[in-house]
């Protein structure tokens, strides 16, 4: 029987629950499964039809089939692997078992004159249709066994757990549901009846065991009624966790910042280009949720190049004349360095002390930058993740800036946030991104979040022209990139790996860079990967943007944010192996000034069905939020955010893309529930989301 003691969330541990004793609850929790309602939401991934007995004359190679016969014959072969062979006959025909293993038990079942059903793929063998290791029962006159009147799951499966043993824990699990009248309904009857769905514990029963006439096509692709009902739920249960942060946050109280109209007109004087309309607008929108009492959560999206720094900056001055702090956090350290270097060169003539902190700071200078954010001198401080680290204590610190945000963790930006928080305030926060995210995503994944759009670009910026080129043609590629350095530009080569790989034929940077300098010895070339210390990337950097080197090799680390107008030719090696999203950062590196950018896409042959795909995408267009929708369809969300190893875009049975189509219905009792059943709230989150409600915090 299952044991009745809960846990902290609520939850029931699987270890106590029948079938479930010490050494299976180890294997369970590499599944992460630890609870018995871990277990009910370990969805099936597939499903088997073992509803009717085939006739062997009516098999065909290639289909899954239960068949019922006799043994006629046993062999034991001396050579080769297989170590059994059997002959299985009905009134209609034969088919061969053949097992490359076969444990002692077995063998006493496996003899002539025995009658067995046996579950498996029919494939064509030396000697006639075959099944190799086929799921096998004995069948007895005396107990006959029924077939199976349900649709048979198959679950994702982990060492030590076999789906014979999962079936049984999961059927175990739906019957400790019903006695022990756990998962109440969470939605109103309502929204059930106008939906048609069924109940929650009814959708659970079908999804494990489905009825055969459910069809597995329909079910592999999330279109019955039940399956529906456990997606909209879930989404449901993200879009209120969200619209609740959202309503916490603007319950909290924030620093009031000034207008921040005078060292905003004299910044304005001192940069030699004007804002583009899109950037007043969007600034304007920052300068308005600055003043307000409540903290600022805004996201600003901008494709590549399109002017997000200038707009931080603004924020960051009112933040400064209202007499607190702005910090800017970047994912890279050479993005960080950047960053301080430009608003270095654009805050220190209007007297703001502008400090940078990272891993690599030394010793004694770290302790001064420590000392000026811990007595409000430093203004403006720039940094890696190292601004969340304890001992990093800020005077007054009223705005965050997370750029790039889908690469910081959740945990990150919560622990930067709660670096700015004290008795009287909390601070405004503002996340950016140039990696245009579309609308589905936005709607659902950024609820909490107050959306900024820059949809256009400085004027004076080329469009970049995209080729896609087979790597046999390198030599082209090599004499397009001389006649460039030549005619006084400047040029990147990115090699996706650093150091040789057997399992991934990429070239490395550091050989790039030495077999380039043998064919271009006019040409002088720099190198930057992830490995270098930070003062040789800085170096490397450096002398490009000043026009001392003709030719970058690099890694994916210039990925985000380097900025050389003169540069104007990319070469991305191996770009088959890279996201879209990717891809297109890598090619705004280039097209910054007024001459015409070529980004030419070198891959291996041959290329499968989807790399094609996604470089034709990128020939085809420089539309950032057209790339991102692609890049959506073609790899998934987790990809496309970059969460999958943050956690925080983990759904149990929902897909954005598959299931956006009801989306605005979720949105609709996402408000109904806010406003008229509050009390189901908490159970909702807690079921979907368990503890990640804490994420809201961030």
């Amino acid at each position: 029987m299952c044991a009745k003691k809960q846990n902290e969330s609520g939850t029931v541990p699987a270890f106590g629950l029948r079938g479930v004793g010490k050494q299976i609850a180890k294997h369970l929790a590499r599944l992460e499964i630890y609870s018995v309602e871990d277990l009910l939401f370990h969805l099936p991934f597939r499903y088997q039809d073992r509803t009717q007995i085939e006739a062997m004359r009516l098999l065909i190679p290639g289909s899954e089939a239960v068949v019922e016969g006799v043994i006629k014959r046993v062999s034991m072969p001396q050579r080769g692997r297989t170590k059994l062979f059997c002959d299985l006959t009905d009134d209609t025909g034969t088919i061969h078992l053949r097992f490359f293993h076969v444990l002692p038990f077995q063998l006493d079942i496996l003899k002539a004159g025995n009658r067995l059903r046996c579950y498996s793929t029919v494939r064509q063998g030396p000697s006639g249709l075959e099944m190799v290791h086929p799921e096998f029962q004995l069948i007895i006159p005396e107990r006959q066994i029924p077939v199976d009147q349900h649709l048979t799951p198959v679950y994702p499966a982990t060492e030590g757990l076999s789906q014979h043993m999962l079936r049984k824990l999961a059927l175990n699990a739906l019957v400790w549901m019903e006695n022990e009248n756990r998962f109440q309904e969470l939605l109103p009857v309502s929204l059930l009846q106008s939906m048609k769905f069924p109940t929650f514990k009814e959708a659970l029963q079908y999804v494990h065991r489905p009825p055969r006439e459910a069809g597995i096509a329909c079910l592999l692709e999330n279109k019955t009624t039940p399956q529906k009902r456990l997606v909209f739920e879930e989404l449901l249960a993200h879009r209120i966790s969200l619209l609740q942060i959202k309503n916490a946050f603007q319950a909290q109280k924030s620093a009031q910042l000034t207008d921040g109209g005078r060292l905003s007109q004299a910044f304005r004087e001192l940069l030699p280009f004007r804002l583009t309309q899109a950037q007043e607008r969007v600034s304007l929108e920052i300068r308005h949720d600055l003043m307000k009492s409540h903290p600022m959560l805004r996201l600003v999206q901008g494709d590549v190049g399109s002017g997000k720094t200038v707009i931080a900056a603004l924020a960051m001055l009112q933040a400064v004349e209202s007499e607190f702090q702005a910090a800017m956090m970047a994912p890279t350290e050479l993005l960080a360095e950047q960053h301080y270097r430009v608003f270095r060169r654009w805050l220190e003539p209007l007297d703001i002390n502008v400090v940078f902190l990272s891993g690599s700071v030394k010793a004694r200078e770290r302790a001064a930058v420590l000392k000026s954010i811990a007595n409000g001198r430093a203004q403006v401080v720039l940094g890696t993740h190292a601004l969340f680290q304890e001992e990093v204590n800020f005077s007054r610190l009223a705005l965050v800036i997370v750029d790039e945000q889908h690469r910081f963790g959740v945990h990150q930006r919560a622990l930067l946030r709660e670096k700015g928080m004290r008795s009287d305030y909390y601070p405004h926060q503002l996340v950016m991104t140039a990696t245009p995210i579309p609308r589905t995503l936005a709607m659902s994944f950024y609820a909490d979040l107050d959306c900024s759009v820059i949809d256009e670009l400085p004027p004076g910026r080329t469009p970049v022209m995209t080729s896609v080129i087979a790597n046999s043609r390198r030599d082209e590629v090599i004499a397009r990139i001389r006649e460039t350095c030549q005619q006084g530009r400047q040029a990147y080569w990115v090699c996706p790996l650093i150091e040789e790989s057997e399992v991934l034929d990429c070239q490395a940077a550091t050989k790039t860079a030495e077999d380039l300098q043998k064919q271009l010895p006019e040409l002088k070339i720099g190198l930057v990967h992830g490995r270098m210390g930070s003062e040789q990337k800085e170096q490397a950097m450096r002398a490009f943007q000043q026009g001392e080197t003709d030719l970058l090799i690099a890694t994916t680390v210039i990925e985000v944010g380097v900025d050389v107008p003169n540069a104007s030719v990319m070469v991305i090696e191996n770009a088959e192996r890279l996201g879209l999203s990717q891809l297109h950062q890598l090619r705004g590196r280039v097209g910054r000034g007024a001459v015409a950018s070529h980004c030419l896409l070198l891959y291996q042959q041959p290329l499968s069905e989807l790399a094609k795909e996604r470089l034709t995408v990128m020939r085809e267009t420089t539309d950032g939020f057209r790339i991102a929708q692609r890049d959506l369809e073609l790899r998934g969300p987790g990809e496309v955010l970059g969460t999958r190893q943050t956690g925080e875009l983990s759904f149990r049975v929902a897909d954005l893309m598959r299931d956006s189509d009801i989306l605005p219905q979720v949105h609709k009792a996402a408000e109904l529930i806010m406003q008229q059943h509050q009390e189901m709230i908490d159970p909702l989150i807690r079921r979907w989301l368990g503890n990640k409600g804490i994420y809201g915090k961030v």
